[in-house]
């Protein structure tokens, strides 16, 4: 079949390409920004899901296409990247289209478990608007409903991974919290089962199907974080219970946190509950969804990025306390007579001396800031480590019973340039 699969660059949608072309199709890829590819059984063309809201847009993106796959997603809205948008106005325009094209034979959307009559959340109603409108339209199609999705580069699983590997997890709120993962493999594997059988519509569903695809096994989120634990390698997970107002605040605040895993929403969304039957995920699969504890084939690797994942967050942060205290305490917490002194030892003329060391001092608060909100802190992080070495020699010449002080207030820079080091290291580019 010729395919159309939207969300193509996304993290389902780049293993659902590789499974679609391993069954022998062809496929276009919609992407925000597309880009050329080698392979002859693959055409991309520029999509944006925030702007594509009209129907004739995607109708002249049909021609030729046997089947649609929509994996377009977001879990938080940014900019103009809204729920509204990518999960209701788009789609129903894309569906819309494709019900009114004469070559498309079906339809696969991907949704969520959760997105139906009970949904309360956004997120669930936003998927159930697109869900209900396709439903309604007379064409075949396929409401694909995964639980948690796992996958090694997933940004949910690293966070899971993460969160498995602390020290101690907490628990929010007192409901069960059930979930039933499954695998990004048989995730992918089942939408390949489903265009090579075509499940027939039951009557009563009229021309859409809505399809779970969930692991074998119902669990509580933190028996789901032990059990990746110990497939990591690790011992037992322990879990602080957190509940009542103090979970609910705790949600609250956690939308205000940039990348926080928690909010108000996502705690509706665990108590709430994400199972479903596995038997039809059995079925397109043509094996039973491999089981959480399967979920990880490299422990040792796992476990130290894992782990990595919360102490360089620690590292990062406590350098930029570093940089900021030190700036705190020199703008005047430290006698500003001395720091003179010290500063003329070190020979900086008199004139010179209030602009050394307020000019220090205010670079030592933005290299702090600078750590904590910056995107890319690589340059960032070469500046620390050439004015640290800078000050050490100088001081070490100029000030030489720092080098020799009990404390050790020189020699500790050296530890100081090592953490600098290992994060400049581990930056990504």
């Amino acid at each position: 079949m010729r395919i159309l699969l939207t969300g193509a660059s996304g993290f389902i949608g780049r293993h659902l390409l590789q499974a679609l072309l391993a069954e022998g199709h062809q496929v276009v890829c919609a992407m925000r920004k597309p880009k050329s590819d080698s392979d002859p059984r693959i055409t991309t063309i520029h999509a944006d899901f925030a702007n594509d809201t009209e129907q004739s847009t995607w109708l002249a993106r049909l021609s030729g296409i046997d089947a649609v796959i929509n994996t377009v997603g977001i879990f938080r809205e940014s900019g103009s990247q809204t729920f509204e948008r990518l999960h209701t106005e788009t789609p129903r325009a894309l569906f819309a289209a494709c019900a009114e094209s004469h070559e498309v034979q079906m339809v696969i959307q991907l949704s969520a478990l959760g997105a139906d009559h009970e949904a309360q959340t956004r997120y669930h109603l936003s998927k159930k608007a697109a869900d209900d409108y396709l439903a309604s339209l007379p064409v075949r199609a396929w409401i694909v409903q995964p639980s948690l999705v796992y996958g090694p580069e997933g940004a949910s699983a690293r966070a899971f991974r993460t969160l498995a590997s602390m020290p101690f997890t907490l628990r929010f709120g007192s409901a069960p919290q059930l979930v039933q993962p499954i695998h990004i493999d048989d995730l992918v594997a089942a939408i390949a089962g489903l265009l090579r059988h075509r499940l027939t519509i039951p009557p009563e569903q009229g021309t859409a199907m809505r399809v779970p695809l969930v692991g074998p096994q119902a669990m509580p989120f933190t028996d789901y974080l032990a059990a990746l634990r110990k497939a990591m390698g690790m011992g037992r997970l322990h879990v602080l219970p957190v509940r009542g107002p103090l979970a609910r605040l705790a949600a609250k605040a956690g939308r205000l946190l940039p990348g926080a895993l928690l909010d108000e929403d996502a705690l509706s969304m665990l108590d709430r509950g994400n199972t479903g039957d596995p038997s039809l995920a059995t079925r397109l699969i043509g094996h039973p969804p491999r089981p959480v504890s399967q979920f990880i084939t490299n422990p040792g690797a796992e476990r130290t990025r894992a782990k990595l994942g919360w102490l360089l967050p620690i590292l990062r942060y406590s350098i930029a306390a570093v940089w900021i205290l030190t700036a705190i305490v020199s703008y005047g917490l430290y006698p500003v007579e001395d720091s003179y002194a010290l500063l003329a030892r070190s020979g900086i003329p008199e004139a010179l001396q209030p602009l050394m060391l307020y000019g220090a001092a205010t670079f030592d608060l933005i290299l702090g800031l600078g750590i904590l909100f910056l995107g890319r802190r690589r340059w960032l992080w070469l500046a620390q480590l050439a004015l640290i070495g800078f000050y050490t020699v100088v001081i070490a010449f100029k000030l030489p019973e720092f080098l020799l002080h009990p404390y050790g207030p020189l020699t500790k820079n050296l530890p100081m340039l090592a953490a600098i080091w290992l994060l400049y290291e581990l930056e990504e580019k």
